[in-house]
C-alpha cells in the first residue's frame, strides 16, 4: 500500500467543480431566506466550511495528496421551495487533480446545512424523512499545460 507517486509529473493548472444538493422542508427553506434560523446563517457558513474542508482533503481522505490549491470558492444557490444547491470549484498547480478537493467541499457545506437545520427538519419522532443529499458529483474538469 502506498501512495500514488507523482513525483515525475509535471505541475500543470488544474480546476475541478463539484455540485450537490439538500432537499428540506419548504418552511426550513423560508426561515433560511428570512435568516432566521436559530444557530446563524447556515449558508455563510457552510461556504466557510467548505472553504476550509477543501484545505483539509489529504487529512480526511488516505493517500490523497496535500496540494497547493490557489483558488476554493463555495457557492449555495436556493432552487425553489425545497433545495439548496452547492457548486464548489478549486483550482490548483499541481502535478494532480483536485477533484476530491472539490467533492469534500461541496459534501461538507451540504452536511453544514443539515446540521444548522436539523431541528427544523425532525419529525415527531425524531426522524428526517424530507432531508437528504442528492447527487454530489463532479460537473467540471480542467486539465492545461502553464
Amino acid at each position: 500500500m502506498a501512495m500514488v507517486d507523482i513525483s515525475s509529473k509535471p505541475g500543470i493548472f488544474r480546476e475541478a467543480t463539484a455540485t450537490g444538493t439538500i432537499k428540506l422542508k419548504a418552511e426550513t427553506i423560508r426561515l433560511i431566506k428570512e435568516e432566521n434560523v436559530e444557530k446563524g446563517n447556515p449558508i455563510y457558513t457552510a461556504k466557510v466550511a467548505g472553504i476550509l474542508a477543501a484545505k483539509e482533503t489529504s487529512s480526511l481522505i488516505p493517500f490523497c495528496h496535500p496540494l497547493p490549491l490557489t483558488s476554493v470558492k463555495v457557492e449555495i444557490e436556493i432552487l425553489g421551495n425545497s433545495t439548496l444547491q452547492v457548486t464548489s470549484t478549486i483550482r490548483a498547480k499541481a502535478q494532480t487533480g483536485v477533484e476530491m478537493e472539490a467533492l469534500v467541499a461541496t459534501a461538507v457545506s451540504l452536511l453544514t446545512i443539515w446540521d444548522m437545520v436539523k431541528q427544523y427538519e425532525k419529525d415527531a419522532k425524531g426522524q428526517y424523512p424530507f432531508t437528504s443529499i442528492e447527487s454530489v458529483r463532479v460537473t467540471k474538469k480542467v486539465k492545461e499545460s502553464c
